[in-house]
């Protein structure tokens, strides 16, 4: 704040000093300022005084924003004694707001103000000035955010999202298309090809289940913090490379999300904060299990997930069990609460009610464990029992 023209004595500008080595926040109680008297300054004010949004001398369009200043206190007893004499003081609340003192006067609360029935505090006076039109529209960063060092090796990579509201883990298989349409658009882009490692497709992939899984991770609240991109196979440095740059989540119909990478790894990085990565010898169901194939006679839910860890080179679990619900976020889910299909038509779907199950393997098993139709999209996903 900058007054030109203006002139203290000592004793005024001793009292400036000591109001300004007082003051401790400036309009909102969190915006805490530290503030000092210059004895010259130079510069070019951002915002003058002034009625119109021109500039008088340039021409240069500006904004108009009005400001309060309290009355000099000759103006706010003449306008108490108004006030007064027209009998608004007869009126209990209304001559609380007009104390004789002109310094009480500007110590009134808002609270007060507005019991009152006063639009703008009666102890002050609107000012008009000008300042640059759109000098605090908000300007994206100029620098990006830092990636994760490109490493060899790497088959996980774990994103954060940002957002309100965070998605549910109930629509994890949403969120698990979405990454991955996003990821491969992601890889067309930079790389001007969708790796079969992304997509799933290409020659003699059938059955295999080396290429990526897009698993959403729950937070306390059973909402989707985290994603997690799985290669088993592993990612070139270059397909690594990009897709360290997935920036957002959308799905068109008014979900959005920022998305940033954590980091780039193996499993075992990330085993000590990422629960689907843990290792464990009991797992339980945090999204339902589909079965991948038809049931038949002695080919039900737990003969196919046998028949899945088979042909992963996973040990067989020595025990099965169905559960009536799961926890998620302090509420209890049974599988029909979770969606279920997924958004590509057209797809053979053996099973449309889901199960939820605990395993019990024989001895520890490395996640993320995520069996069953649409596995590679959030569905069948598993994370230790801890409370077996």
């Amino acid at each position: 704040a900058c007054w030109p023209d203006l002139e203290l004595g000592r004793d005024e500008t001793g009292l400036l000093d000591d109001l300004l080595g007082a003051l401790s926040f400036l309009g909102r109680a969190e915006s805490w300022v530290e503030a000092r008297r210059i004895d010259s300054w130079h510069g070019t004010p951002d915002c003058v005084p002034g009625s119109s949004a021109a500039d008088p001398e340039t021409g240069e369009p500006g904004e108009v924003v009005p400001l309060f200043c309290p009355l000099p206190p000759g103006d706010y007893a003449v306008l108490r004694a108004g006030f007064l004499a027209a009998g608004q003081g007869k009126k209990k609340k209304t001559a609380a707001t007009l104390p004789e003192a002109w310094l009480a006067a500007l110590d009134l609360q808002s609270s007060e103000l507005r019991a009152a029935g006063w639009s703008q505090p009666p102890a002050a006076r609107q000012v008009l000035y000008r300042r640059p039109a759109g000098c605090l529209a908000p300007v994206a960063p100029s620098v990006a955010p830092p990636r994760p060092p490109v490493r060899a090796g790497v088959t996980t990579l774990r994103y954060i999202l940002y957002g309100r509201p965070l998605p549910r883990m109930e629509d994890a298989v949403r969120i698990g298309e979405l990454a991955r349409a996003a990821c491969m658009r992601l890889a067309d882009r930079q790389l001007g090809r969708i790796p079969p490692s992304l997509s799933g497709h290409g020659p003699g992939r059938e059955g295999c289940h080396g290429h990526a899984f897009f698993l959403a991770e729950a937070d306390d609240n059973g909402r989707v913090r985290h994603l997690l991109l799985h290669v088993p196979n592993g990612l070139s440095p270059e397909e690594q490379a990009a897709m360290q740059g997935l920036a957002r989540l959308y799905d068109g119909r008014g979900g959005e999300w920022e998305v940033f990478c954590e980091g780039a790894g193996c499993v075992t990085d990330f085993s000590p904060v990422s629960t689907p990565l843990a290792k464990a010898r009991c797992w339980r169901s945090v999204t339902p299990y589909l079965r991948p194939w038809y049931a038949k006679k002695r080919f039900g839910t737990a003969e196919q997930i046998r028949r899945e860890c088979r042909l992963r080179g996973l040990p067989e679990p020595g025990d099965i069990s169905l559960l009536p619900e799961v926890s998620l976020g302090g509420r209890p889910r049974r599988a029909v609460h979770f969606r279920r299909f997924r958004k590509k038509r057209g797809l053979t779907q053996p099973d449309t009610r889901g199960s939820l199950v605990r395993l019990l393997f024989p001895a520890p098993v490395q996640g993320p464990l995520a069996l069953g139709f649409a596995c590679h999209f959030g569905l069948g996903l598993f994370v230790p029992d801890d409370e077996t």
